[in-house]
């Protein structure tokens, strides 16, 4: 791991240099043929496609609901229980959000309001390659079926060996109304536009590799999308008081994800953070998953020695990390420390996977920095909110000298118009 130290300004400095990334550059050309393709060839052009990029021959896209159902009765009967039980708690955590629309009569005459209604169709995209995530799939239809949404369509990469029998049984679980086998910026594309077979959606959610993130930054206004994805973070706020085990178990939860993941200890204490990366060493060596974990670590694990808590938070909020741990004596006394953070985790016993899996709080968080103005995923996103407004004729009048003299400042002749007209006399 690399050590970082000084003040915070010499921290700042070498957090923020910038690197040209070549590799993004091609992939950005890449997805724009991609999406292009599927715009104009529809079909055609996801079955050539996921023969290209899965090695899959496809030659219905649709997913029989017998196939769901199936997929139930070949996975184990734990992993069934266990995703009911995190289904209960993202249910009980996001039923909390929901919103209701308000009618405001305060003044006499007038009537203003908002409305929130569901929206008709969303997709939602579930990844595939180096893992397969079940628990992706409830963390994105679940919000949107307490929205009200009546038409989840879900899409995932299919396999050489047929689709995944863990997804299949989350996508059942959630209650997923339509379930497709294609994955890539393709697919993308596919919910973005329509095609004979999958059909368009209103909003696209779900976390992907380079190529989904940036096809929905491409159709981003055709359709609606939650965020522009970047690789997994996570960054631990720590003293000499936590368990270097436990922290170097929680970066390594995050640097096994993508060679592309980042995993930062922010600590006041040096040795503390020796031990740490020693540990993190160890650990390394009993991974499965080592050779994507040792590559993270390697490019992207940093310790960064602050010269005070106060310093210590003041550059996480500048990372603005996906997931931020709080492994300090009195953890909540730094709730208020927090700026920029996708999801926050408390304590030496709220290790991230917590989040990732089962307490409820949903795992789509804002990633690369965009804590600093995105927020996780949540029943909001699945709504649109629509203001109504009513006047009666005296209350118009009321208003109207200020209305037309606005309109008029702005040179918008027919605005005023519209106001003075109905309350002179017709010729």
């Amino acid at each position: 791991m690399r050590f970082i130290s000084g003040d915070k300004e010499a921290i700042f400095q070498q957090l923020h240099t910038a690197v040209v990334d070549e590799a993004q550059i091609e992939t950005e050309l890449a997805v724009k043929r991609i999406v292009a393709d599927v715009r104009e060839n529809g079909d055609e052009a996801l079955k050539r496609l996921t023969s290209q990029f899965d090695g899959v021959t496809l030659t219905d896209f649709r997913v029989p609901q017998s196939d769901l159902d199936e997929a139930l009765q070949h996975v184990e009967a734990d992993f069934i229980q266990a995703l009911e039980q995190a289904k209960e708690n993202i249910l009980s955590y996001h039923q909390k959000q929901k919103q209701s629309g308000f009618v405001d009569t305060e003044k006499r005459g007038v009537m203003r309001g908002q409305l929130v209604r569901p929206l008709e169709t969303a997709g939602i995209y579930v990844p595939g390659g180096t893992a397969a995530y079940p628990s992706s799939v409830l963390m994105n239809i679940l919000p949107a079926k307490i929205a009200g949404v009546p038409r989840i369509i879900m899409v995932t990469p299919p396999g050489a060996d047929g689709l995944n029998p863990y997804i299949l049984a989350a996508a059942k679980i959630a209650g997923a109304d339509e379930v497709y086998q294609v994955g890539g910026a393709q697919a993308i594309a596919a919910l973005a536009f329509g095609t004979a077979s999958i059909p368009k959606v209103d909003k696209i959610v779900g976390p992907g590799n380079m190529f989904v993130a940036l096809a929905k930054r491409e159709v981003f206004g055709i359709v609606d999308i939650d965020m522009i994805a970047g690789p997994s973070e996570v960054v631990v706020v720590a003293d000499a008081t936590a368990n270097p085990r436990f922290v170097a178990a929680d970066l390594l939860s995050q640097a096994e994800h993508d060679k592309l993941a980042r995993a930062i200890l922010i600590t006041t204490s040096e040795p503390f953070g020796q031990a740490v990366a020693s540990e993190v060493e160890k650990q390394l060596r009993t991974l499965p998953r080592e050779e994507i974990a040792r590559a993270s670590i390697a490019n992207f694990g940093q310790v960064i020695v602050a010269d005070s808590i106060e310093a210590a938070f003041e550059i996480m909020n500048d990372i603005a990390p996906e997931h931020l741990e709080i492994q300090l004596e009195n953890p909540m006394d730094y709730l208020s420390y927090v700026k920029n953070a996708g999801s926050v985790f408390l304590g030496a016993y709220a290790s991230e996977p917590l989040g990732d899996y089962f307490a409820g709080p949903n795992h789509v968080l804002p990633t690369s920095g965009t804590a600093r103005f995105f927020s996780p995923l949540g029943v909001a996103d699945f709504c649109k909110r629509t203001s109504f407004i009513s006047y009666t004729k005296d209350a118009l009048e009321k208003e109207k000298d200020a209305i037309v003299l606005l309109a008029e400042k702005e040179g918008l002749t027919a605005h005023a118009r519209a106001i003075q007209i109905r309350f002179e006399e017709e010729n």
